[in-house]
């Protein structure tokens, strides 16, 4: 099968292109008598569409979310739930001159590769415009896991060089509060500024720049996960490297655990007072042996500078000629700040997967 769906139990695909007439999502397993909130799904579709703020493309979209099917008197039927959101402005013709060329470090030569045709028209199906369908999609995940208490927060945590302070995730009203006070998504307010005034450089040079978002997932149960090659840690990893421009992902103390001795390392448990099973320290990232402990989720999402810069770039035709890339159309000089939504819709998204098929083991 290709790879246009995610999840066993909640499960969603895909479709569409950037240029296309719509994209959209079918999503099949969520649950009956789920409260479906309209307002909240286009809510999260608002943070991700383009054209939102002078340090993200000038593509105007609504993002429209129309829902075609699964949902009665606002809730959940337990069939599935059809989404589509219209295309409005498209500018294909942005894109006619790289018809028969092959962008440095896009996706151009890769599909013609797989399929011996591609649509050069913004990128078609590779472009991160597919990534609203996942917001939607995520939406109604957050919405059914609304029912247990489980939250998901992520914000931008560094633009290039400039990595945000350590934040605290207790009160998750102030820290989303604070994420949304500023342009670049950052719950540090104190550098936001300086990650928009890097970011705005580097579009006025033409070209573009990377950055992390780091993710949490609050009052998630021990026992969800499973042990072998479904660990929770992997179907996030999976999840988060199919966002368009992802590079990296660690979760816990990530990489640098490496380097740490075991002794310091080891997340010592104890009870606490409500008789909870809980660990003095969480390098473990709240996943132990692939399934939660109880503990806060936690991980970090590294994306690529953008490919597409305002720079002319010596490349080669479909000919396999010599040939140079000129940098036109709208495009985000730095994706992060439209990402930090796509993450925690693709976390939802796991976490739905894996509550349903725990739930399907223990019979609760």
């Amino acid at each position: 099968m290709a790879g246009n769906s995610f999840g066993k139990l909640f499960k969603i695909s895909t479709f569409g292109e950037s240029h296309g007439k719509a994209i959209g999502v079918i999503i099949d397993g969520c649950p009956p008598h789920v409260n479906i909130d309209l307002d909240f799904i286009q809510s999260e579709l608002d943070k991700r569409r383009p054209g939102q703020s002078k340090i993200t493309t000038q593509r105007k979209e609504s993002d429209q979310a129309q829902i075609l099917s699964g949902i009665l008197d606002g809730k959940s039927t337990g069939t599935p739930i059809a989404i589509l959101i219209p295309n409005q402005d498209q500018r294909s013709k942005d894109y006619s001159h790289i018809q028969n060329k092959y962008r440095p470090s896009h996706a151009d030569f890769t599909y013609d590769a797989k399929y011996g045709i591609r649509d050069y028209r913004g990128g078609g199906r590779s472009s991160a415009r597919e990534t609203a369908a996942r917001v939607a999609a995520g939406a109604i995940a957050k919405l059914f896991l609304k029912d247990y208490g489980i939250e998901f927060f992520a914000h931008v945590s560094s633009v290039g060089p400039i990595d945000a302070g350590k934040i605290s995730t207790g009160d998750i009203q102030t820290v989303l509060e604070n994420r949304e006070s500023n342009i670049v998504r950052c719950a540090d307010t104190s550098c936001a500024d300086e990650m928009i005034e890097l970011i705005n450089k580097t579009r006025k040079n033409g070209d573009t720049i990377g950055g992390k978002i780091t993710g949490y997932i609050k009052n998630l149960p021990a026992g969800i996960g499973e042990p072998a090659f479904d660990k929770l840690h992997a179907d996030l990893g999976k999840a988060m490297l199919s966002i368009n421009a992802v590079k990296g992902f660690e979760y816990g103390s990530g990489f640098a655990g490496s380097t740490m001795l075991g002794s310091d390392h080891n997340d010592l448990f104890f009870t606490n007072k409500e008789g909870q099973i809980k660990t003095k320290t969480n390098h473990s990232g709240g996943i132990q042996g692939g399934i939660s402990n109880g503990m806060e989720v936690n991980f970090r999402v590294a994306f690529k500078p953008v490919a597409t810069i305002m720079r002319d770039q010596e490349s080669i035709n479909n000919l396999k000629e010599p040939d140079v890339v000129s940098g036109k159309g709208r495009h985000d000089p730095c994706v992060v700040p439209r990402a930090v939504i796509i993450v925690e819709a693709m976390a939802a998204l796991v976490i739905a997967d894996h509550l349903l098929r725990q739930k399907a083991i223990t019979r609760d």
